[in-house]
This record gives structure tokens, sequence and C-alpha cells, in this order.
């Protein structure tokens, strides 16, 4: 499908861009080359007129996206976690872009619930409401259920809303296309890479059962959390188009005075919340991505209350160490081991000097510290760091730009419900128990039960392997074979000693 035919879309986009003042902010944005202006220009001034108008109230760039439609919606919201590539200011202006559309029918909602789940509405829902939330994708209607009586939240997808999408993404496949060819100078933005990306992102959202899924892995990993709850996911009333799960009763996190008079403490509230996603970020690696007020709410024993799985953040292990001792570094001021860490991990060439590297980060760390206690954002302490890092020559990591747009977002919603709020102090004790738990002497006792574990899968191949790279290093025309078999020996040695550890080791711990 992606041909000349999606011309006619990219015109439209660039005259709604044009006609909204948008251009100009988009192209600044990404500073784009002298050839990619001209080509996006001439696409969309002379057709303005067949631009869409929008809401004159919004910003240019929400403007824009908005009046475009849902594809173009779920494309700003994505581009607002990566600052890195449209620049603090835009990315800033997308965060508040509004994911809301007039909502379809009940009567279609409940049609899609049908063929969805193969059964008439009224024999699985005795009740089900009129649209309570509607957004770009998908809507959400109150229920309850026939056999149980049990509340419960339906999220059901829009009609057709997969054909519109597809059809907008392969318009944004043809226009990374366009300035690849044109515009060569732009392929530092890797358009390719970030219509990808997107594309992967749209498709997860457009199954409901992955959606199920994250809910149902999410609840798992945090069912031992204290003062944390999660709806629990339907599965028998749930499908690729429809989603059910229990209803979320309780004061929306965003309603202070709500919060207070049900007798709610907002401080307790405030540490909690920052606790609860630095704990899921680091002890488990996946955390919800979304956590503003709107997926929040304050059940009426003062638990918190999360839902909404569309957007949910993954990091493995090793990267949470890594991120771990690089927070605990700046927490304890120690900038000299933060940027070994950096080295260590590769995350920074080795070529650079490390001590310089260091006074880079003491740079970026004394000033935060020198803030009053609630003026601390740990979300800015992360934006200067790859700012300061991506100069040493680090590559981006999207797994990290995703986590420190959540940390702000977090940051703001405890600030939201105490303003005093010491965002060390609360993250402190946090990431000082994952370093205990994860570089300490238990740890390096895991690891190496792992590494034995690996190698035992591996055991009866092992002769072959053996063998094999004895052959090959043997045959080496470098080798002469002198050196082809003196490895072997410390690599056995090394094996033996790990295992004798790891035996010894099991005794104690």
């Amino acid at each position: 499908m992606r041909g000349p035919h999606n011309i006619i879309r990219l015109i439209r986009t660039g005259a709604t861009l044009e006609r909204t003042g948008a251009m100009s902010v988009v192209l600044d944005a990404f500073e784009a080359p002298k050839p990619l202006r001209f080509l996006a220009h001439t696409l969309g001034w002379p057709f303005k007129w067949l631009g869409y108008k929008g809401n004159p109230d919004m910003p240019p760039a929400t403007r824009a996206l908005t009046a475009l439609g849902p594809a173009y919606i779920k494309l700003g919201q994505m581009l607002s976690t990566r600052p890195d590539l449209v620049g603090e200011d835009l990315a800033l202006q997308l965060r508040v872009l509004q994911d809301k559309l007039p909502p379809f029918s009940k009567s279609e909602a409940m049609a899609e619930v049908e063929k969805e789940l193969g059964l008439p509405v009224d024999q699985v829902f005795s009740e089900f409401s009129e649209p309570i939330a509607a957004a770009s994708i998908a809507q959400v209607h109150r229920a309850r259920l026939a056999d149980s009586g049990k509340e419960v939240a339906v999220k059901v997808l829009r009609p057709g809303i997969e054909r519109a999408f597809n059809k907008d993404v392969d318009a944004f496949y043809f226009a990374a296309r366009i300035v690849d060819l044109f515009a060569p100078g732009a392929r530092r933005l890797r358009p390719m890479e970030v219509i990808e990306h997107f594309d992967g992102v749209v498709q997860a959202e457009l199954d409901l059962r992955l959606e199920s899924a994250s809910a149902s892995e999410f609840a798992a990993n945090t069912g031992s959390d204290e003062g944390f709850q999660l709806p629990s996911i339907q599965w028998n009333y749930s499908a690729r188009r429809v989603m059910t799960l229990d209803w979320a009763d309780g004061v929306a996190m965003g309603d202070n005075v709500a919060l207070d008079a049900a007798g709610h403490d907002r401080r307790v509230l405030g540490n909690r919340v920052l606790s609860l996603f630095l704990r899921h970020a680091l002890r488990d690696g996946f955390f919800h991505a979304d956590m503003h007020q709107g997926n929040l709410k304050v059940a009426a024993n003062g638990d918190i209350i999360a839902y909404d799985f569309g957007i949910m953040g993954h990091i493995d292990e090793y990267t949470r160490r890594v991120y771990a001792e690089i927070l605990f570094g700046f927490i304890k001021r120690d900038y000299k081991r933060v940027a070994e860490v950096h080295f260590e991990a590769g995350y920074v060439p080795a070529d650079r000097d490390v001590d310089e590297f260091a006074r880079a980060l003491r740079a970026v760390g004394e000033p935060i510290f020198g803030m009053d206690a609630s003026s601390i954002s740990m979300g800015r302490l992360l934006n200067y760091l790859f700012e300061v890092t991506e100069r040493f020559g680090m590559e981006t990591r999207t797994e990290l730009i995703l986590l420190q747009r959540t940390m702000v977002v977090v940051e703001g919603v405890a600030r939201s419900l105490d303003p005093h709020i010491n965002i060390w102090e609360t993250a402190h004790p946090v990431v000082e128990d994952y370093i205990k738990k994860s570089i300490g002497p238990r740890a390096v006792v895991k690891d190496l039960m792992s590494t034995a574990q690996v190698m035992a899968r591996f055991g009866p191949r092992l002769p072959a392997l053996v063998e094999a790279a004895l052959i090959a290093q043997s045959s080496s025309p470098d080798s002469r074979g002198r050196v082809g078999t003196n490895w072997i020996t410390p690599a056995l040695t090394g094996v033996v000693v790990g295992a004798s550890l790891i035996a010894i080791a099991s005794q104690f711990f």
C-alpha cells in the first residue's frame, strides 16, 4: 500500500500543519535541514485551504494533531516521550495532548461486544451504561456481570479503528521514505526507526488481549505490594477488541478536595506513589508508563489503584542494576563512581576521559543538590544526565527515555499531593534496598547459579562445542598449534571452581 496514493493524505497533513501554524514549530523542533523544510512547505502552503482548522485555543502542534485524527494523536503522544528527537519544548506541549474524541454509540459498542464474545450482551451483562470515557482507540462503559452481579469496566475498540490506523501509518512510512530520499541530512532523526516503533506500539494497543496480559503480569509482580491494588481481568469476557476488568471504585487521585474530605493523608499518598513506581521499575523491570492522575484512584482504605495498561515500560535486569547504581551514586554525590558505571556498562566510549566525565556529572548534580529539598527533581536530573552523556558519545536508550518521562509524570503526581515532598528522601531507601539485593553477595551467588543452570542445559553439547573450538583454534594460521589450547584449561577450571562455589554458597544462602 505504501505508494504515491499516500501523497493526498500527506498534502492534507501539510496543509493542516500550515493552517494551524504548526509546520514551523515542528520543523524547528526537529532542526530539519533546508531541503526538508522546502519540501514540507511545498506540500503544505499551496493547499493550506484544504487543511483542518482545529481548535484555535490549543497550541499549534496539539491543535494540528488533534484535528488530523487518532493516529496523529497517538504519534504525538509517542513523540512526547522522546525529547531527544523533538526537543523539550515540543515534548512538553505534546504531553498535554488531548486524547479525547466524541464517543461512538452504545448500540455500536454492544454490537462489538456481542461479535467478539459470541454471546448476546444481555446474557453477559445485566447492565451496560452509555460510554463514560472515550479516547482515540477505545472507549469505556460501566457494566454489571449477569452471573455474579459484579461491577466491571468494559473497554471496547472503536469500530474500524484498525483500518483507519493502518491507513495513516502507511502514509507515515511513505513520508519517512521521502525524508530519507530527499533530505539525507535528516537521517540522523531516524524517521523510519521512529515510525517502525510507533507502528509496533499501535499494533499492540489494537489488540486488547495484549493489554490484558500486561495487566495480568503487572498484578502478578505487585500482588504483595502494600497499599497498592489493580483491578482483576475478567478473562472469560475479554477478547481482541473487548477487555473486561473489575470496576475500580475510589476517589480520583487528582481531586485533592475529595481526598481531604475522605480523610486520606496526601503526604503519605505522595510518598507511596513515588516509592511504588521506583520499586516496580527497579525490582520488576516492568512498570506502568502512564501513571498520571487520570489513571489512578485512591480506595476507601487508602490503597492506590492503577488502571489503563496500554503503555507499560520494560527494563532488563542489567540495565536496572546500572540505573540503580547511577541513581545511588548521585544520591551519595559520588560522581566518580557514577562515571565509572557508565564506562563499565559501555554507555560511554572507552576512549573518553573518566575524570573529565566525572567533572561533567558533578556540574549536573551539584546545582540540583543546592536546591531546596522540595524543588529537587529526579526527572530533571535524568534529563540533564542524558544531555551530558550525549556530549560524551552515549547513544540514546529508548527504554531510559520512557523511564525518565514517566519519572517526570510521577513526580508531578507526588508534588500535586504534597508540594513539599523530598524526592531524594523518598527514593533513597528504595534504591538502597535494590542495590543490596541486586549487587551484594546474594546477587553474586544468584548470578552464579543462573550461569550454572544455563551450562547444565547446554551440558550435552559442551563436549562438541569444546572440540569444535579446539579444532578451529588449532587450524588457525596465527596459532600454529601453540595458543589454540591455552585457553581451555583456565576456562574449564573456571567452570569447576564456579560450580564448587555455587555448591558451597547454596549451603549458606
